[in-house]
């Protein structure tokens, strides 16, 4: 299935770590790269990227890429021959769209509908979200419950407390962390068919307007989650998914390890 990636937004609560968002880096990969290397992993390798504010760095990014830089290579005849032990995007196929700088996910998606022409099915991405979901059992259980979007739902990481007050002399009657209080929000990873593009109108959002139609109908999937997933939002958001790379603890690189049961990684799974 091709994999559209919203790439367009400008981040303005991390922008002044890097010129794009999506360009930010783990490590010494962009977040771009790790959500489209997830993809791969399992087998989506044609991606469709909606592109916007800072679409030039981000081709730049991909015209420039030095395989050398992420891979183990030979060298030999004194530098004039360079042998490539492994690949990151060989088998990658990527088309970039300028989408606008000032549209959001909903027209974002509507402009790149002629690329995904023929295409029964695809996959969705706001590409700042890692996760060790299981792709190819998310897709099988949508597939089988013939709706027409899925979304995976992941619970909130955040050291929030959600407070419960009393309408009458508004006494705080609860205090519960906002992990372990049964909520459920949107990962970012979502499937579609076809049909998608017939409840999104003119100038609306994506999970606005066109998403209160497919409830209305029930036609959402919710595919519930409850392992790691974690936002890239914030410079804190950043610093911990470094640190996690650093340690050789980064269980969304499912192409370096064996897919575990991460529920002990996500408190929100406790």
């Amino acid at each position: 299935m091709k994999v559209v990636l919203f790439c367009g937004g400008q981040g303005l609560r991390i922008r002044d770590h890097s010129e794009s968002k999506p360009l930010v880096t783990i490590g010494y990969r962009p977040v771009l790269w790790h959500v489209m290397r997830y993809y791969a992993h399992f087998g989506h390798r044609d991606f469709i990227l909606c592109l916007g504010y800072k679409a030039d760095a981000i081709k730049s990014y991909f015209l420039n890429y030095d395989e050398t830089m992420s891979n183990d290579f030979v060298l030999s005849h004194g530098g004039k021959s360079v042998d490539l032990l492994s690949s990151d995007i060989e088998d990658w196929r990527i088309t970039f769209v300028d989408t606008g700088i000032h549209a959001n996910i909903g027209q974002r998606l509507k402009a790149v509908q002629p690329h995904l022409e023929g295409e029964d099915m695809f996959l969705a991405n706001y590409a700042d979200g890692l996760t060790d979901a299981d792709l190819n059992d998310y897709i099988d259980r949508f597939r089988a419950t013939g709706k027409i979007a899925g979304a995976l739902c992941t619970q909130p990481t955040h050291s929030f407390h959600i407070v419960s007050v009393d309408d009458q002399d508004d006494s705080i009657t609860g205090v519960e962390h906002i992990t372990r209080a049964g909520l459920w929000i949107n990962g970012g990873y979502f499937v579609f068919r076809q049909e998608i593009f017939d409840y999104i109108g003119e100038g609306e959002e994506l999970v606005e307007e066109p998403f209160e139609r497919l409830i209305a109908e029930r036609q959402i999937y919710g595919h519930r989650y409850s392992g790691f997933w974690k936002g890239m939002d914030t410079l804190k958001d950043k610093q911990e998914l470094e640190e996690m790379d650093a340690a050789g603890d980064a269980p969304w690189q499912v192409w370096n390890v064996e897919h575990k049961d991460s529920s002990a990684r996500n408190p929100a799974a406790s």
